[in-house]
């Protein structure tokens, strides 16, 4: 039941049927209803008026006299509709409509999932690191935040594929299959593992080692290029198990993972370029020297470019290098090329902060060879600064020179990862403060909610209760309070924070909205401590129905956001370290 929705179209059809003098515009969609600000005595409000008031050039306190809402002005749900400046036309319910909405609530088996009927089958690609070691906390975010996407988009119905593209070509595999080459020799013939800056020096290569070892796939080391295809397939194998086993311990898990090396074995690369030259966006040409580079010492010879600038880039991009082989961005087209010939409705790629520059010519890319039919949106998640003891902080070397998942959920476990990584959005640096995610007080914002969810659970423990499915109906003649009524107000924003976030990709409104939620609950908790009429329990702790079908909501509301973040909701949990007072 989303009453937003429902006004909405009320709305629009007072103004579609409007018997005024009025322009109406041919689209509607400027109209909306929200929440109404606090500092008024509303539920929602509507800037109708406003929306109007440019078209017919009119100031909006006359279009609110010129438009006829009497079948607003006649609902027996609506107690107040008043004009408010400089625009807004703000409503306010009666009391017992709110037992018609808690009902109606619960009894929706996903309340909150869009009604709509435009619903897209999606291809999610995320993570995507280089094959070569372990994940680190870089590559966290953005794991999370596709997973928690891809979470958000099913619960609304949509068909989402979750996929990592494997980068197992080029000179990194290469590095990264003679690091481990070097440690197999370490280990068997008990040669010294050189000093190369271009070798991978973390603890994990020789685990990926003796593995290979133990396999006895290989039976002679003696010269590296006989036997490096295999031994990178092998070393990649073994890094992927390690990258998926990081992935785990966050809850994530691929649908696919697509081998950039299968694709330009199977002449796909080839396939998309000639595609390109078929329409005449592929010629042979020179580049200045990039950003960065020494122009002194740049060459500029002649190569093949894509015409990226056709559709917005700032410059054509290579395909070809110095020795003619295919460029790290030509196999970037195949792998693109690939997605669209599977016919996805939509295509998000997740990318790190050090990415954000190659969005241009992958989107020019889609444009080309979908003939701007498809639509490639991506999201860029910015940097993660953890902090101890009020410092930034590292934490171990062991595996390289960076911080690794598995250390971070070691630490602070996987809940307190998904939710503070969620905390944000995307697009701005993230602080993760170790002190603050194990504390237990409003500052920890996942403590904060899942207190909440606890407290309510024991209130059925304690009156002996069982939150079953007849706990959904409220008495007709029953009155909630005026706090009581601000959390069921909060509970009927669920299914617009739902909205706006998948149709934004924002999965960091749900730990914003569930988190205001608690607060709401918890304040209203404490105000129990001095008001008898507020506690949920009477003195012979039994449970008034009515109040039994509020804690139920709240319950259902914050179970259903955790599970979209993939987070426990734990029905005991220890007090606030600054509030050890029960029920």
């Amino acid at each position: 039941m989303n009453i937003f929705d429902i006004y909405l179209n009320k709305i629009k059809n007072i103004v579609t049927n409007n018997s005024a003098n009025l322009k109406i515009p041919q689209n509607l969609s400027g109209i909306n209803v929200d929440t109404a600000p606090s500092k008024f005595k509303a539920d929602i409000s509507t800037n109708v008026c406003m929306v109007l008031s440019s078209l017919n050039k009119l100031p909006p306190t006359e279009i609110y006299k010129q438009l006829n809402l009497d079948d607003l002005k006649n609902d027996k749900d609506i107690e107040n509709i008043e004009f408010v400046k400089p625009g807004f036309v703000n409503i306010k319910f009666v009391k017992k409509f709110w037992n018609t909405f808690l009902t109606k609530m619960l009894n929706d088996q996903k309340y909150g999932a869009s009604l709509k009927k435009d619903k897209k089958n999606y291809l999610l690609e995320f993570v995507s690191a280089n094959p070569t070691g372990p994940l680190h906390v870089g590559h966290c975010r953005g794991a999370i935040y596709g997973d928690a996407l891809c979470n958000l988009l099913k619960f609304c119905d949509h068909k989402v594929t979750k996929e990592y593209y494997v980068n197992d070509h080029g000179n990194q595999i290469k590095n990264f299959s003679l690091s481990v080459y070097f440690r197999i020799k370490e280990k068997l013939f008990n040669e010294e593992y050189p000093k190369d800056e271009n070798l991978y020096p973390g603890d994990y290569i020789i685990e990926i080692a003796e593995q290979i070892i133990s396999k006895n796939s290989i039976k002679n080391y003696e010269n590296y290029e006989k036997i490096s295809d295999e031994l990178s397939k092998l070393s990649v194998v073994a890094s992927l198990e390690i990258i998926k086993k990081n992935l785990n311990s966050l809850g994530v898990v691929h649908d696919n993972f697509v081998s950039e090396n299968n694709i330009i074995n199977s002449k796909e690369v080839d396939e998309a370029i000639d595609n390109l030259k078929k329409n005449n966006l592929v010629f042979k040409g020179k580049i200045e020297a990039p950003e960065g580079e020494d122009k002194s010492k740049w060459v500029e010879r002649e190569q093949l470019l894509f015409k990226s600038t056709n559709y917005g880039d700032d410059k054509d991009r290579a395909l070809t290098k110095s020795d003619n082989s295919w460029t790290y961005f030509a196999g970037d087209i195949a792998y693109h090329n690939n997605k669209l010939k599977r016919n996805f409705d939509e295509y998000i790629n997740i990318l790190g902060a050090d990415h954000a520059g190659y969005i241009k010519r992958i989107n020019s890319v889609v444009d080309a060879l979908s003939n701007k039919k498809k639509n490639l949106i991506c999201k860029v998640t910015q940097l993660v600064k953890l902090i101890k003891d009020g410092k930034p902080f590292k934490m171990s070397k062991r595996k390289g020179d960076y911080i690794i998942v598995d250390d971070l959920v070691n630490e602070v476990g996987k809940d307190a990862t998904r939710f503070i990584m969620l905390s944000r959005s995307n697009d701005v640096q993230l602080e993760f403060d170790f002190e603050k995610v194990k504390e237990k007080s409003k500052d920890n914002p996942l403590y904060y909610v899942q207190y909440c969810y606890a407290r309510i659970c024991s209130v059925f423990k304690n009156a002996d209760e069982k939150i079953e499915n007849d706990l959904t109906e409220v008495e007709k003649n029953y009155e909630f309070n005026d706090e009581e009524i601000k959390i069921i107000n909060k509970i009927s924003e669920w299914p617009k924070c739902v909205e706006v976030s998948s149709q934004k990709l924002e999965p960091h409104r749900i730990p914003i909205y569930l988190y205001q939620l608690s607060a709401l609950f918890h304040s209203y908790w404490n105000m129990g401590k001095d008001n008898e009429s507020m506690r949920f329990l009477d003195k012979s702790k039994k449970l008034n129905k009515n109040k039994a079908v509020l804690l139920n909501s709240v319950l259902k509301t914050i179970g259903t956001g955790m599970k979209i973040l993939d987070v426990e909701t734990p029905e005991t949990c220890l007090l606030y370290t600054s509030d050890a007072a029960d029920e």
